[in-house]
């Protein structure tokens, strides 16, 4: 059995959500994306980037086909509209089969397991930090506070076609485990640590670690819109 909590959020310094998610354990379909800030609409973009992937899941395409398309919708659609820039949205997904998950992802919004309690990030960020942290350049610990953490390298709708870097990866979802989709809105606020503390209580719904997360990125200083989608299988 598939049980999952979700929850998205404005935070306290944005006056805007441009935040969006889906789940459905009937298509087997969850995500989350993150409407690009500083560009218009963003809105718009992370919206457009659910219906399409929504649209396409339930036509039979796979996960990564389904993404590709949202990211040509988006880029048409801003230059329908005419904009001189163009609006963009960062994307995690999941699909669940029977004990199987796929997962995919543009951007830095995040996918996490938690397993045998212990959470491991298993999507990449797309980012420039993360890019120095490969190089060499600075820790993981001072990406956390690096002026230029938010920005992405890959984001549906400013990343063309030809160049899109869509990364996935399967696995098994066996009794007990859990996967988290989230914007950095999350993650920016809370560690990684508090987020496993927060998913090791056994005791507590999928929706009440989800309002938990929410509610320590609020007290963290909320500075970004938030959104968890928490899928746990019995």
């Amino acid at each position: 059995m598939i049980e999952f909590g979700h929850l998205t959020h404005v935070g306290l310094r944005r006056e805007l959500n441009e935040d969006t998610y889906y789940g459905d354990s009937d298509l087997g379909l969850w995500l989350v994306a993150d409407g690009m800030g500083g560009h218009e609409y963003g809105e718009v973009a992370s919206a457009l980037a659910r219906e399409t992937v929504v649209r396409e899941i339930s036509s039979g395409s796979s996960l990564s086909a389904a993404i590709r398309v949202a990211d040509e919708e988006i880029i048409r659609h801003s230059r329908h509209r005419g904009d001189s820039l163009p609006m963009g949205t960062t994307i995690v997904a999941a699909r669940i089969t029977g004990n199987r998950f796929e997962i995919a992802w543009v951007g830095d919004s995040r996918i996490y397991l938690w397993h045998d309690d212990t959470l491991t990030q298993i999507s990449h960020d797309h980012s420039y930090v993360q890019e120095l942290i490969a190089q060499g350049a600075i820790s993981a610990e001072q990406a956390r506070s690096h002026p230029h953490r938010n920005v992405v390298t890959q984001a549906l709708g400013v990343t063309t076609p030809d160049q899109l870097n869509i990364e996935t990866r399967v696995g098994e979802l066996r009794p007990g485990m859990q996967l988290l989709l989230c914007s950095d809105g999350l993650t920016e606020e809370v560690d990684d640590p508090h987020i496993a503390q927060v998913l090791s209580h056994h005791e507590c719904s999928a929706q009440e670690c989800v309002d938990g997360l929410v509610a320590a990125a609020l007290d963290g200083g909320g500075s970004d819109n938030i959104t968890v989608v928490l899928v746990r299988r019995h």
